[in-house]
């Protein structure tokens, strides 16, 4: 295949990628992403679908697409020269570059498919942040809620009634649980609240199926493999819908929204609509039809039957991500409660009154 000029716009996906990865604790994935850049000129088929790809690399996750396939190879012991990388041993960019480029033509096949569709980053860690936003809005609207999640991939955040927290030294969640959540907590602790999740459920268009090993293990070769941690937590998470799956929706977020927000709601509960890195995904009409859905189902909140959105999404100024909480009727506009890591290592509260 004769190499072709890269669309400028995956170039700039792949740096900006690789200093996201750095900037959030992961070098070893972000010597993965560098070592994408020489592909583009490439003659592999892998190669020459990254240079063509259209101005939406960055939106797309394109970098993470072909990143979880050659991690994926790794895991599934496919290809030893991995090995020295995934171990944090091959530091050197050009070497490192160099064994990434023999793995992928030799396997160009097998990794195609993984540029089809985007990255399943399932991280239980996340659930601090939004655990942390739900004790704020207990403080203010009380300690029923109904969980409902966006793009919940495998549904382990929408098991986080059963995870132990302990953010800042508050403590939420059931002692025996074999997923413990402690992020490292910067400012002020979050309020001492109760929270009492009555329903708690998500959806997907491509939900993964944790009893599945096979999918369990796709999943975890998203994990970038700088977090040993992430893994051990994918692993009890797993243990966890072994016992009791978690309730997900095969559906598109726009439509499933839709028919959430319209359900019958209890008394006295704050129905929540939450999210993590899953906006960036969404093509842009229907980020504006569940806006739009959401603020008018606020307006028809009433203090008996209250609305809360949670969104835990990507500052691409920062490289953080915003913890924003909006709620009705009451509520007075967005607040940014904090931000924190991709996922979850640290939460930095604002300490909001």
């Amino acid at each position: 295949m004769q190499p072709t000029e890269p669309n400028p716009h995956v170039i700039q996906a792949l740096l900006w990628q690789a200093e996201y990865t750095v900037e959030n604790r992961a070098p070893i994935t972000g010597r993965v992403v560098r070592a994408m850049l020489p592909l583009l000129t490439g003659p592999t088929r892998v190669g020459h679908r990254l240079a063509t790809w259209p101005d939406s690399a960055t939106k797309d996750a394109l970098p993470l697409r072909l990143a979880g396939g050659i991690h994926h190879l790794h895991l599934t012991g496919r290809d030893d020269r991995l090995a020295p990388i995934y171990a944090g041993t091959l530091t050197d960019q050009h070497a490192v570059d160099a064994t990434v480029g023999a793995v992928v033509a030799d396997h160009d096949d097998a990794l195609l498919p993984w540029l089809d569709g985007p990255p399943q980053t399932n991280e239980a860690g996340r659930s601090a942040s939004i655990m942390a936003a739900l004790l704020w809005l207990s403080a203010r609207l009380g300690p029923h809620f109904e969980l409902n999640e966006l793009g919940a991939s495998a549904g382990i955040n929408t098991m986080l009634d059963r995870f132990r927290f302990d953010l800042g030294g508050v403590t939420v969640g059931p002692e025996p649980s074999p997923v413990h959540i402690v992020p490292e907590w910067k400012g002020p602790p979050p309020p001492v609240a109760t929270v009492t999740i009555d329903a708690i459920r998500g959806c997907d268009r491509a939900p993964v199926d944790l009893t599945d090993p096979a999918q369990a293990l796709r999943l975890k070769a998203y994990i970038w493999p700088d977090a040993p941690e992430r893994v051990a937590r994918l692993d009890a998470a797993i243990a966890l819908a072994q016992v009791m799956p978690p309730r997900l929706d095969h559906a598109d977020a726009g439509d499933w929204i839709g028919a959430r927000l319209a359900a019958p709601q209890a008394a006295g509960s704050t129905r929540v609509v939450f999210h993590s890195i899953v906006w960036q995904y969404l093509p842009e009409a229907t980020r504006a039809a569940i806006t739009a859905g959401i603020e008018a189902a606020g307006s028809r909140a009433s203090p008996s039957r209250r609305l809360a959105w949670v969104q835990l999404e990507t500052n691409r100024t920062t490289l953080r991500h915003d913890l924003r909480v909006r709620y009705w009727p009451g509520g007075d506009g967005e607040v940014v409660l904090g931000s924190a890591h991709a996922h979850g290592a640290w939460v930095e509260w604002l300490g909001l009154d």
